[in-house]
């Protein structure tokens, strides 16, 4: 049975939390998203010599500080469905697995549900950080619309890059395994659980940390095949009022080295080694402590645990 400080599991509960959760996570962290963005494209992180106080220091100077917060609008509207549908679609998966509350369940059960819950959360996330990520890559006023992306690709086009998205999503799997873990570990003595206070922090933090350690090479892909126009796309951006996209490079037999997943990894191997599959690492860790940890304080209050 689930004790008085573990609420059983509620999806819908689960879902609003996730929505205040996912807001004030978005609005705490970021600007260190745009420097991860900018590290991560190819034609601009020469400019930032790969230095994440660098990038800052650039972007403020060029940009002001507004620059830092380039393409908030697209994730900001969506946080609620996005946010929501992990929180509660992992509350859904745990329920099938472990009809109780969350702090009973093995953490085998727990990743599993957290998996799930990263393949059912990229249906939205995709189109989001797509767009996102357009507008993040443009060093000057201006950006790509959803709507200006769809009229030149399609509404297909919004879905480019779904597979490594869906593959670094699946990160929610160690994510949630660390918070439990560690709200576990940091339980006080005849305590189910240790969330409330400072150990839901504690929890949250590392939970971003680990969270984006298991897959993050997958963002890497993520961002270059997003972020990397099809000839129809560049040839539509040429014409647009707004700053127009980079055409990607070509490999030797013309073809554009990020279409898939796997030609954007290869290409990325041979082109810069395997360490650049960590590039934008550093701001991206530092961006996971407070982030993680206002989402799970704001989650946790709202469901109960708090």
């Amino acid at each position: 049975m689930a004790s008085a400080q573990e609420p059983t599991l509620n999806p819908t509960v689960e879902f609003v939390a996730g929505t205040l959760a996912g807001i004030a996570g978005l609005v705490a962290g970021f600007p260190f998203d745009t420097v991860k963005v900018r590290l991560q494209t190819p034609a601009l992180a020469a400019r930032y010599r790969g230095s994440t106080a660098r990038a800052i220091a650039t972007i403020v100077r060029e940009e002001r500080v507004l620059g830092l917060y380039k393409g908030l609008a697209s994730p900001l509207l969506a946080v609620a469905l996005m946010n929501g549908l992990v929180f509660a679609s992992y509350a859904f998966f745990l329920r099938l697995q472990h009809p109780a509350a969350a702090g009973e369940a093995s953490l085998p059960q727990i990743a599993l549900a957290g998996v799930g819950s990263g393949v059912v959360s990229a249906l939205v996330t995709t189109p989001t950080e797509l767009v996102k990520i357009r507008q993040q890559q443009c060093t000057a006023p201006g950006g790509r619309s959803a709507l200006a992306i769809a009229r030149a690709a399609g509404v297909g086009g919004l879905y480019r890059g779904a597979v490594p998205t869906a593959l670094r999503d699946c990160g929610y799997g160690a994510y949630f395994v660390a918070y439990e873990a560690t709200a576990r570990a940091l339980a006080a003595p005849g305590e189910a659980r240790g969330a409330g206070g400072w150990r839901v922090l504690v929890a949250g933090g590392v939970a971003g940390v680990v969270g984006w350690l298991t897959t993050f090479p997958f963002d890497v892909v993520k961002t270059r095949v997003q972020g990397s126009a099809p000839a129809a796309l560049a040839t539509a951006a040429a014409a647009d009022a707004t700053v127009p996209l980079r055409a990607p490079p070509t490999s030797p037999d013309g073809a554009n080295p990020y279409r898939t997943t796997w030609s954007t990894i290869v290409h990325s191997y041979r082109a810069e080694g395997a360490r650049v599959f960590f590039r934008g690492l550093a701001p991206t860790l530092i961006r996971a402590v407070p982030v993680n940890m206002a989402t799970f304080a704001v989650f946790e209050a709202v469901v109960g645990r708090g």
